[in-house]
């Protein structure tokens, strides 16, 4: 067998694949695709600044129904849960004991005023032997004594006359004013008017309008201050209806409302300033004892640039988007941040009006990278609605 030369046949091997990719036609392997990465413009437009407040709904006035004088529950003159009138008659607590004692303060009221004729018959018949001395002055000092305590004894008698008459007139509860009542605390036939059995009975509660009583901190009440004076400049209907009512639900109320009262002072213990607000309630839909959110728009900030919140990726402490050129371009640029409006962000600096940023696939982004962008359309919110292909790279 002829054998070749060693130094030969490592040339060969080595020439080998130079001689396939010459066989093959020398072709070069194709780039990537370029990653599609959905974009969204950034928003341009003057938006209000608003601030939600978290409060309980109260009637715009609560009264409970006491039960002012002790004493058995004869009856129970209305429906639980119903509107009453001002006046209906609600409780009747048994009014026997309280009769009686009319009755002893009749008697005792009789008593002190023929108490009071006797001493005034002496006092005349005394006054004029005294004149003639016919009797010691003394005996005139004792009938003048008695005459003015008779006196006194027939203006108490009349004042216990009229305190028995008023507990009398408390065994019968009316309703202080028109609105609606609540379930009874007790039933009849229960003894009520003293502990530990009840004293307060019920409530009756005016809901229209429906008063929403709510705290901030002090940072935000300057805030909400100031936005306050400035509504009083420009009139007192717009200042009565810088409110809305965010329900239980998350549905707005129909009626806008506005402060009727506020605290004194920061509360030093919570640093918290309680303020309450009354919305026009005509449907009784909004009920005493429910939590809600109050709104305020607290400023306007005009021009203001905005994206989605999910657009900003953070590092450090610095925050950052994904710009795209209209070219598929990627550059990374830092941002300030301003305050979060639903799913959107306003940028206080580092973008312009009209430029894009990414809105997905962040974490596959990198500076100076080419990719095909693709608008997204928002609503006002900063939800994402459809996607629509745009101008590639080439565009």
């Amino acid at each position: 067998m002829k054998q070749y030369p060693r130094q030969l046949t490592w040339s060969v091997l080595y020439a080998l694949p130079f001689a396939l990719a010459v066989a093959c036609g020398g072709s070069e392997p194709s780039a990537p695709p370029l990653l599609e990465i959905p974009v969204v413009e950034v928003i341009q437009r003057d938006q209000p600044i608003e601030l939600e407040m978290v409060g309980q709904t109260l009637g715009s006035v609560d009264i409970p129904i006491r039960a002012r004088v002790e004493g058995v529950l004869e009856s129970m003159d209305f429906a639980e849960g119903r509107r009453v009138k001002q006046g209906q008659l609600l409780y009747t607590i048994d009014p026997q004991p309280f009769k009686a004692k009319v009755v002893e303060a009749q008697g005792g009221l009789a008593e002190a005023r023929t108490g009071l004729a006797k001493s005034k018959a002496d006092l005349g018949r005394i006054r004029p032997l005294a004149e003639m001395n016919a009797v010691s002055q003394q005996d005139l000092d004792a009938a003048v004594a008695q005459y003015e305590a008779a006196i006194g004894a027939t203006q108490a008698a009349g004042a216990r006359l009229e305190q028995a008459e008023i507990e009398l007139g408390y065994t019968r509860i009316h309703a202080p004013i028109d609105g609606g009542i609540g379930l009874s605390e007790a039933k009849v036939g229960e003894f009520v008017g003293r502990a530990p059995n009840p004293v307060v009975l019920n409530f009756v509660s005016q809901t229209d309008p429906i008063r929403v009583r709510f705290a901030i901190d002090e940072r935000r009440y300057l805030k909400f201050a100031r936005q306050l004076i400035e509504l009083s400049t420009k009139g007192e209907e717009r200042q009565r209806k810088g409110l809305d009512l965010i329900l239980a639900d998350g549905t707005m109320h129909t009626h806008r409302g506005h402060i009727v009262a506020t605290d004194a002072a920061v509360n030093p213990t919570t640093g918290t300033f309680t303020l309450e607000a009354d919305f026009p309630n005509p449907d009784n839909l909004v009920l005493a004892g429910q939590f809600a959110r109050v709104r305020a728009v607290v400023e306007t900030r005009k021009d203001a640039l905005l994206i989605p919140q999910r657009c900003i990726s953070e590092l450090q402490g610095n925050f950052r988007v994904f710009v795209v050129g209209q070219d598929g371009n990627v550059e990374l640029r830092q941002v300030q941040l301003g305050p979060k409006i639903a799913q959107l962000q306003i940028i206080e600096s580092g973008l312009n009006p009209g430029e894009r940023v990414a809105l997905e696939g962040l974490l596959r982004l990198k500076a100076n990278m080419k990719v095909v962008p693709k608008l997204a359309q928002l609503d006002d919110s900063g939800a994402q609605r459809d996607v629509d292909v745009a101008a590639g790279p080439d565009a």
